[in-house]
């Protein structure tokens, strides 16, 4: 049998065999199969292996974007070639993206062909090369947070709130949001790392406290404050003496204590209509030139932490930072706002004036 010789060949994307160049098989290769290719190179090569499910589930919806972007413009995928990815490029600048969102697309784009290629779908991945447009806006520009101010004024609601049931039934959720927007706002935690947070993940230093979380292919402890480790203590023991439950360390930390859902693991959503939740009630959500996330209190902690003295290591650690400079910009955001240079020029023409006028008294 001599070597068969394979390639796409059409836009059903069929793979042509010949053998003896006078037999031809068509084998179709659907956009099922593209993905399939794809599933298994992100589980074998995405983060050396050990891409968390979240970032798999990111980069599989991510492809979909793509996928189906190349049905609606009649491009058969595996017959893209580099114009194609262009074209995609300026779809995406259309939508208004970012820089940061187009390159990260981009990213999982050139995965994707990378997977196909690894499989021998295609010899070549067209996506090699195509960059994202470069960054015009201002990265501190997107940076939301709360100042000390307001920041008292979410976690005194919470306090508020808590003060006023008398039934442990009642007491339980809000036990539960005051420990997690505790954490969220203090020691700069994301929305996924609670919400995979399990029992076994909390650690012991001494009499000390933290969180081993996991999140972007690493770990990190996070160490909790003597306040928050004493709050999600007095949540983990309402909750044991309200749902009537043991604790295992395979259980999550912060469960859902509705109805309907009792018991099991709070949604990434849920968690966000949580916070969302507080800070409607305390009138921050919405204002003028502003709007606060879930997210916005991970900006609290990283720039709170840097206005109060902590070193730029410390506060990458805490935030699980892999380059120093994603952490800088929460110097650069608190410099802006409290050292602002124009000040200072408005001080030196104050006292230039005061001179002058003080001068003009004695003539």
């Amino acid at each position: 049998m001599e070597n068969l010789d394979i390639k796409i060949v059409s836009v059903e994307q069929k793979i042509e065999t010949k053998v003896d160049k006078s037999t031809e098989i068509a084998i179709p290769v659907t956009v099922e199969t593209i993905e399939e290719s794809f599933a298994k190179f992100l589980e074998l090569e995405v983060g050396d292996g050990a891409a968390s499910i979240d970032t798999i589930r990111c980069y599989i919806s991510q492809s979909k974007q793509y996928l189906n972007w190349c049905k609606d413009n009649l491009i058969p995928p595996l017959e893209a070639d580099k114009d194609d990815i262009k074209l995609y490029r300026q779809h995406l600048i259309e939508q208004n993206y970012t820089a940061a969102t187009i390159d990260n697309k981009l990213t999982i784009v050139k995965s994707l062909y990378k997977g196909a290629v690894s499989r021998g779908l295609i010899t070549t991945n067209p996506a090699t090369g195509i960059k994202a447009p470069s960054e015009r806006t201002d990265p501190a520009a997107n940076i939301s947070y709360l100042d000390p101010e307001e920041l008292g004024l979410l976690l005194g609601e919470i306090e508020s709130q808590l003060s006023q049931v008398k039934t442990n039934k009642k007491r339980l959720p809000i036990l539960r949001d005051r420990a997690l927007i505790g954490i969220m706002s203090i020691e700069g935690t994301r929305t996924v790392e609670l919400h995979n947070l399990q029992v076994k993940q909390i650690v012991r230093q001494g009499k000390k406290t933290g969180l081993r979380v996991f999140a972007k292919r690493a770990s990190r402890i996070v160490p909790l404050t003597d306040t928050l480790s004493q709050q999600l203590e007095e949540y983990l023991t309402m909750r044991r003496k309200v749902l009537r439950r043991k604790i295992k360390p395979g259980d999550y930390v912060f469960v859902s204590v509705s109805n309907n859902s009792k018991g099991k693991q709070l949604s990434r959503r849920g968690i966000r209509a949580i916070v969302d939740r507080y800070l409607i009630a305390t009138g921050l959500k919405h204002q003028e030139g502003r709007t606060l996330s879930a997210h916005s209190l991970r900006h609290t902690a990283g720039t709170q932490a840097l206005r109060t003295g902590s070193d730029l290591r410390q506060v990458q650690d805490l935030l699980g930072h892999a380059d120093p400079r994603t952490t800088s910009i929460y110097a650069h955001v608190g410099d802006r706002w409290e050292n602002n240079p124009g000040a200072n020029i408005e001080n030196l023409l104050e006292k230039q004036r005061f001179k002058l006028s003080k001068s003009n008294s004695y003539s």
